[in-house]
């Protein structure tokens, strides 16, 4: 199969596509036929134990076999662990409790983009933020990958959302720097994906099946749209981490693997 490799440590030009064999079957786990992947602006330079590696961590697909409850043809999405190789290849094998089953409503492109963005949009309103109807919440960094998404699930909780630089119970933080910076003073709780910083939560997204379920659910009550920067094929990896990294994009970068 193809696999999409990283021989050097956060160089986009040491991206290949290779040659691979199908990863070998594991416990508890179930081949999937990757169909589109999405990717992240900095995962390139995320430490890794292992190299050449496989990147990107957002997949839709196909269940490739047959593996308990999940059956062969079933559509599914998924966040996958960040302590092993991603998915931008042929096929991937996955954690079976990571998996769930991809909105009907969404393309294979649209559903890729979600995970990452609607995980780490949820996990910071409603687990770590404990948004509440009714609150006022504020969002840097709004129009990009995590900030639409974090948006629309604001809406969708009955929250009243404010501009940055307005006071608010709920400030989250997608950017980090001079923007977190001057509205601190200004928010009752602070939850930022950017870096730690003072008085603020900081935390790292975590895959998590049923809330992906729930992400799914308000996709298909209307609620929800991921948003598509670009599409790349995967044999254009190293021009889609480059498009990743640029400024001015307006959602995500996903990697088109089954044309």
């Amino acid at each position: 199969m193809r696999a999409v490799h990283l021989h050097a440590p956060g160089q986009i030009e040491d991206l290949r596509l290779d040659e691979i064999q199908l990863p070998e079957p594991r416990p508890e786990h179930v081949l999937v036929q990757v169909h589109a992947a999405a990717i992240t602006r900095d995962e390139l330079e995320w430490p890794t134990d292992r190299l050449p590696a496989i990147p990107s961590y957002e997949l839709s697909g196909v269940v490739a076999e047959d593996a308990g409850a999940m059956l062969a043809g079933t559509e599914v999405f998924s966040l996958t662990p960040f302590d092993r190789d991603g998915v931008a290849a042929d096929y991937a094998l996955v954690p079976i409790d990571v998996l769930a089953a991809k909105p009907p409503s969404l393309s294979h492109i649209q559903a890729a983009a979600l995970p990452m963005t609607g995980l780490s949009a949820w996990q910071a309103l409603m687990v770590h933020g404990r948004l509440q109807p009714g609150e006022r919440v504020a969002v840097t960094g709004a129009r990009g990958g995590v900030g639409h998404v974090a948006l629309q699930l604001a809406r969708s909780r009955g929250a009243a959302l404010v501009d940055v630089g307005e006071p608010c119970d709920l400030l989250f933080d997608t950017v980090g720097g001079a923007e977190l910076a001057r509205t601190t003073e200004l928010a009752g709780r602070i939850v930022t994906i950017a870096a730690e910083a003072p008085g603020a939560l900081y935390f790292v997204v975590e895959p998590n099946r049923r809330q992906l379920l729930e992400l799914a659910r308000l996709v298909e009550t209307g609620e929800l749209r991921p948003e598509i920067d670009s599409i790349f094929p995967l044999a254009e990896a190293r021009a889609a981490f480059a498009r990743s990294a640029a400024r001015g994009k307006h959602g995500k970068v996903v990697l088109s693997v089954v044309e």
